[in-house]
């Protein structure tokens, strides 16, 4: 080596020594003043001279940030390895996130109207989804989305479908990943709240909603003295129809449960498959009241040591729905408590305190529970829940007659990790990764059993833990909830930001916090903050970006996306059109680069109008929009697409329609009139 590189390039080499010693893959430059001698996995890249640290000292960044740098960095033009899909929160919809540039890619409309994407702003067949989830037929213009769920089969994610809940509203919708569009939206016809969706079983026959706050079945009214009589909590198993891409209602059931707050659930997959679990907390039933001089709910439901974990026999539990063993309210049917306890399909077992989470490892042979205020991670053996029901070994009964399994018999082990455990992942080396959000921190710890050749560490046993800033409360691994977990990143969901970015006022954004996980023991990096300013992320699945099969156009022109067949009323070039019967005007549209055929479109006020206008494109990211003034129109027209508006004209005067999406040179000159006489 010369022996006066320059401050730059010396530094540049710490960079290079650091990576090696993080076991990234370094980058070297000052080739013109000093040869850098590196093993075979450090690739060289020319050109780089003085450049990389003058940068880099010029922005005041360590070498621990250029190398998280590298990590993150994707040239233009290259595709990322990994997309998140995370639920929006307040904002009703799904965010779709590259990794590991945490690129924001698209915000699918699903709850709330999304006017880029025309979802909910004049087309009928999204307003048509959107009212069908209506809660009771009452117009609900926002959502909490929660848990979104990929679609699996045989318990790895198949990247067809995505499904998201709205905590708020209990409601439940359908995505179809060829063109990242909600389809389907149903709301539960017997809550109003409900925390624990979405969750599928491994080849993703049912999505399972968990319950949350007890009520009436159907929320009918009943005096809240009466809560134990009166009150039930809840688990909805929705029917999914792969081949229609919908959740059959019919074929959907769920299952009483006694009052206290069902939270989240997951499936059993490989060794515990056909079975479902689901958190509770507030077993003391308490029912707050402050305003009586009673324990308000935080003291109320934090009094006993212990809440039950449900343990359901799905595989079980659809027999019997079958088998006609149900009531019904609103229409829906449910398996009453005491048929589940007379039909073995309901079990509980005891679990530390407020816990937020059950989590299933990836060969299904343990169930991971955390007790948010418990410093453990409780780890239950699917074997040993066989066996103990097998036996009838069990402690008591609950008040309602459920089956209470005894906690030395179910548990595995309990490993300590920290302050405020909520949420565990998995990865392919045998670790496990769980949120504390008082520590504001991600511990590793590792597994054991089947999982002890995967790692050289001990058993059952905390490794590290890497704050992260801050509160966290999920976390997404790659693929980190399903049979086969893969990838090197982890991203925490930070529900505070406070010191992270710029300041935009009071309400700050949510932070999700990108964690490289590929090296073992104690070895974790964080590598990039995204700023989430769209409302309050909960969850997020990580899926590898090859197993997505995305449309880049719609499969012929004239295409329908909510039937993902031809539209019915489709235009064809040529036969654009203007035809009134009596009050009645219905209009053929084409749109293409760069005009409206017809341009002109006149009416009477009065007249009750149905348009239907096809972008007759082919080429890829060829949209065009719709937007119509006063009468709340903006349609989103993907290259192939059909879509249809219907309103009536009351008010006569003159309306400039334009392209709302910009298409072209000649981008302001696509637009028209519709003439509305008097």
């Amino acid at each position: 080596m010369m022996r006066n590189p320059t401050a730059a390039c010396r530094w540049f080499l710490a960079i290079v020594s650091l990576a090696l010693m993080v076991g990234g893959t370094a980058v070297t430059g000052c080739q013109q003043q000093e040869k850098v001698e590196a093993p075979a996995q450090v690739h060289t890249v020319t050109g780089l001279g003085d450049d990389a640290g003058k940068v880099a000292q010029e922005r005041n960044l360590t070498p621990h940030d250029v190398v998280a740098a590298l990590k993150t960095y994707m040239p233009s033009g290259r595709l990322d390895d990994y997309v998140m899909f995370a639920s929006g929160g307040h904002s009703g919809q799904v965010l779709v996130i590259g990794v590991p540039s945490m690129r924001l890619l698209k915000v699918i409309g699903v709850f709330t109207p999304e006017p880029w994407q025309g979802w909910g702003t004049g087309s009928v067949a999204t307003e048509a989804v959107l009212r069908a989830g209506d809660p009771s037929g009452r117009k609900t213009s926002w959502g909490d989305t929660h848990h979104p769920a990929l679609s699996e089969t045989d318990g790895a994610y198949d990247g067809q479908f995505l499904f998201i809940g709205d905590k708020a509203n209990s409601r439940l919708a359908v995505i179809d990943l060829r063109d990242f569009e909600t389809k389907q939206i149903l709301a539960n016809p017997l809550a109003m709240s409900s925390h624990g969706a979405a969750f599928v079983t491994p080849n993703t026959d049912y999505v399972v909603e968990g319950g949350q706050y007890a009520t009436p079945l159907g929320v009918r009214y009943a005096p809240i003295e009466d809560y134990q009589k009166s009150y039930r909590g809840l688990v909805t198993f929705w029917k999914f129809d792969r081949q229609k891409g919908r959740i059959d209602r019919d074929k959907s059931f769920a299952m009483e449960l006694p009052p206290y707050w069902q939270d989240l659930c997951d499936a059993g997959k490989l060794e515990s498959d056909g079975w479902v679990f689901c958190n509770s907390f507030n077993t003391e039933m308490a029912t707050g009241g402050i305003e009586k001089n009673q324990p308000p709910f935080e003291a109320g439901v934090s009094q006993r040591d212990m809440d039950y974990l449900h343990i359901i026999n799905l595989k079980r539990a659809a027999e019997v729905a079958a088998a006609g063993k149900v009531e019904t309210v609103n229409g829906f049917r449910y398996i009453p408590l005491q048929t589940s306890i007379a039909e073995q399909l309901l079990y509980f077992a005891p679990e530390p305190k407020s816990p937020h989470g059950v989590d299933v490892t990836p060969g299904g042979e343990y169930l991971v529970v955390a007790g948010k205020l418990d410093p453990h991670v409780t780890v239950y053996s699917m074997a040993k829940i066989k066996d103990a029901i097998a036996k009838q070994s069990f402690e008591k009964k609950d008040p309602y007659g459920v089956p209470l399994l005894k906690f030395d018999d179910v548990k595995e082990v309990q490993v300590e990790l920290g302050l405020g455990p909520l949420h565990t992942q998995f990865d392919a080396q045998g670790y496990a990764y769980t949120t504390l959000f008082l520590d504001s921190a991600v511990a590793r710890w590792s597994l054991g059993g089947a999982y002890q050749s995967k790692h050289s560490d001990p058993p059952w046993k905390l490794l590290t833990k890497l704050p992260v800033h801050y509160n966290v409360g999920h976390l997404a691994a790659a693929e980190g909830d399903t049979t086969t977990p893969n990838g090197k990143y982890l991203v925490a969901m930070d529900k505070w930001s406070i010191d992270r970015f710029q300041n935009v006022g009071p309400l700050l954004p949510q932070n999700f916090q990108l964690i490289d996980i590929s090296q073992p023991g104690d070895r974790l990096q964080l590598l990039y903050d995204m700023p989430i300013g769209i409302g309050e992320p909960h969850y997020a699945q990580i899926v590898k970006a090859d197993k997505l099969h995305s449309w880049e156009a719609y499969p012929e022109v004239g295409w329908d996306p909510h039937q993902q067949a031809k539209h019915a009323s489709a235009t064809v070039i040529g036969k654009e059109r203007v035809e009134r019967k009596g009050n009645r005007v219905e209009v053929w549209m084409t749109a293409v680069r760069s005009h409206f055929t017809p341009e002109h479109v006149e009416i009477r006020k009065g007249d009750h109008v149905v348009w239907h206008i096809t972008n007759v494109e082919r080429a890829r990211d060829a949209t065009h929009g719709f937007a119509l003034p006063y009468y709340n129109i903006n349609l989103s027209l993907e290259p192939g697409e059909t879509d249809t508006i219907e309103f009536d004209a009351d008010r006569d005067g003159a309306f400039s329609f334009y392209c709302s999406e910009f298409c072209s040179a000649l981008h302001l000159e696509m637009a028209g009139y519709m003439l509305v006489k008097p």
